[in-house]
C-alpha cells in the first residue's frame, strides 16, 4: 500500500485494532501483547523528531488506547508532521542500527498499524464464523473452539 493511503487510513487503522481488543479478539497466541506497545514506542519517537510530544505511560495493549486518547487532542498537529515527515526525502533519525531516513520509520510503522488492523479483521472473521482453530496452542488444548467475544 502507498504511504499516502496508509497515512490517510492511520486514524481508522487505531480505531479498528482498539475496537477489537475491546471486543475480546484472542491475542494469546499472537505477537502483539509486545509488538503493539513496541510499534507504539517507535511512532512516538518518530513524532518527536517532528515536536509532536506524545508520552505513554501504558504498559502492554493499554499503550495503543493512551495512543488513540493523545492523538485525539493533536490530531492536526500529528496528521500535519506525518505529512512533513513523508514529504521530507532527507532527515534521518539514529536508531539501535544505525541511521534511517525518517520517513522509513514512519512508512514502517503506519504499514504495522494496517497490517496489525487487517490481521485483527480476520481473527474476529473466523471466530464470529466459529472457524475450527488452525493450531491449538499448548495452554489452551482444553478450548477447542475459540474463546467467545464480548
Amino acid at each position: 500500500m502507498e504511504a499516502a493511503s496508509l497515512y490517510k487510513r492511520f486514524k481508522e487503522n487505531i480505531d479498528t485494532i482498539i475496537t477489537l481488543l475491546d471486543k475480546g479478539v484472542d491475542t494469546r497466541t499472537t505477537p502483539y501483547n509486545t509488538t503493539i506497545p513496541l510499534e507504539v514506542h517507535l511512532l512516538t519517537e518518530v513524532l518527536a523528531q517532528e515536536g509532536i510530544e506524545m508520552t505513554i505511560q501504558a504498559a502492554g495493549l493499554g499503550a495503543i488506547s493512551e495512543l488513540r486518547r493523545l492523538f485525539v487532542h493533536q490530531e492536526m498537529q500529528v496528521m500535519n508532521a506525518m505529512e512533513k515527515i513523508l514529504n521530507d526525502k532527507r532527515t534521518s533519525m539514529k536508531t539501535p542500527e544505525g541511521k534511517i531516513l525518517l520517513k522509513e520509520m514512519l512508512i514502517r510503522r503506519l504499514e504495522y498499524f494496517n497490517e496489525t488492523a487487517r490481521s485483527m479483521m480476520v481473527m474476529n472473521n473466523q471466530t464470529t464464523l466459529k472457524s475450527p482453530i488452525q493450531h491449538i496452542h499448548p495452554h489452551h488444548r482444553e478450548m477447542l473452539i475459540h474463546p467467545p467475544l464480548k
